[in-house]
């Protein structure tokens, strides 16, 4: 009997990151003791200003359909928190609020790319970009970056990178997966390139914007002339522990927030409207509220990459946000460990998995075969035992 599904979904890869989850939990249902390294998710609960929030939405009635691009009071308030944060003047009818940040880049790849239309994808990017990308028609263009430059793209490789069928180019800062942030400058030195080429617009991914250890940090739809061709994507999971909120947000030109508004309302309708309630709440909250998650993430991040240089073999930079580390693991690919042959970062990840009991996530789910990737968002005692775990294991 043939297949009966869509070539779509035969042509779309499971998200790597899940996938590795989902089988940490398999094997620590058969007992065995993994640590699993291999998520994106603060090992924080939610503030409680932000809970009492939600029940107070609860107790009033808020259980009815939202509007579709999100209550016009979180719309006011997420303006507000680009205006605090990020220097950038949107109005409620430039903002759309979706089912979580992933949503808002779907809807964003939905509205804006026709079938070969080509995004730039600085790699290591997030594992769902270059799917997105594919499944709404677009063509991605890997452009590769290494530990050597801090996984950042430089404006001569991204000039190189522009065609004429260049649409978008899409990255995070702080980036997931290497822990990345793209300063002002570098950011100037880029706008400075997309300047001679108006039709390329922007998907700057800022959801890790506040977990970061660099001291500042800066939106490119900042820079003078970027406003305009920038789509800001954002959202609550990250920095105030929200994930399964399911609550993410867009800045952008009004005619792109109209289209996303129109694709979702055939999809989807508003996001959850108590989880809404609860974000105006969290966005309108001084982010000095986060800073005691953040010194935890910074000195595990410190931890991490003191205990990672210690291991011959993996080469590592030090990250400047989000709570990932991105080692360089190529000096074991051809190698026998344990008897078990190394050809490559699949091989690798699988081989800790196996061998030390630690979940990774191979760097080519991320578009770069030479790393993989570790989430610290875990407690030091944990990360202390993993990285003994893999160090035992590699040697």
């Amino acid at each position: 009997m043939s297949n009966p599904l869509s070539d779509r979904i035969n042509n779309l890869a499971t998200s790597q990151t899940l996938a590795m989850a989902a089988l940490a939990r398999e094997l620590k249902a058969q007992g065995k003791d993994i640590i699993s390294l291999s998520l994106g998710e603060p090992d924080f609960n939610t503030p409680d200003f932000i809970k009492e929030a939600a029940k107070r939405a609860i107790n009033e009635n808020y259980s009815t359909y939202s509007p579709v691009e999100g209550y016009v009071e979180l719309k006011e308030a997420i303006c507000r928190k680009f205006k605090r944060d990020n220097n950038l003047e949107y109005k409620p009818s430039q903002i759309v609020v979706s089912t979580g940040a992933k949503q808002s880049l779907y809807n964003i790849a939905q509205v804006m790319l026709n079938d070969g239309d080509e995004v730039i994808l600085p790699a290591p990017y997030w594992v769902s970009y270059f799917e997105i990308v594919k499944l709404s028609g677009g063509v991605p263009v890997e452009v590769p970056t290494s530990v050597e430059t801090d996984f950042k793209i430089t404006p001569e490789q991204l000039e190189a990178a522009i065609t004429p069928k260049t649409k978008m180019i899409w990255f995070s800062s702080p980036c997931n997966p290497s822990g990345s942030v793209y300063n002002r400058e570098e950011l100037t030195a880029l706008a400075k390139v997309l300047d001679k080429y108006p039709h390329v617009y922007v998907v700057a991914d800022e959801i890790y914007e506040h977990i970061n250890f660099s001291g500042t940090f800066c939106s490119i739809a900042s820079i003078p002339g970027m406003l305009e061709r920038t789509i800001t994507v954002n959202g609550v999971a990250k920095a105030f522990a929200m994930t399964g909120w399911r609550i993410g947000y867009i800045g952008g030109p009004e005619f792109i927030a109209k289209a996303c508004t129109k694709i979702q309302g055939q999809v989807t309708s508003g996001a959850n409207s108590i989880a809404q309630r609860a974000t105006i709440t969290a966005v309108d909250a001084d982010p000095s509220v986060l800073n005691e998650m953040v010194q935890a993430f910074h000195s595990r991040r410190d931890l991490v990459v003191g205990l990672i240089k210690e291991i011959p073999g993996m080469k590592i930079n030090v990250p400047e946000g989000a709570f990932y580390v991105f080692p360089d693991v190529s000096s074991f690919f051809g190698k026998t460990l344990k008897g078990t042959l190394i050809k490559d970062a699949n091989d690798f990840s699988m081989y800790l998995l196996g061998e030390a009991n630690v979940a990774t996530v191979t760097g080519e789910a991320f578009g770069n075969a030479n790393c993989i990737r570790f989430s610290y968002a875990t407690s030091e005692d944990i990360l202390k035992e993993a990285l003994r775990r893999i160090k035992e294991a590699v040697a």
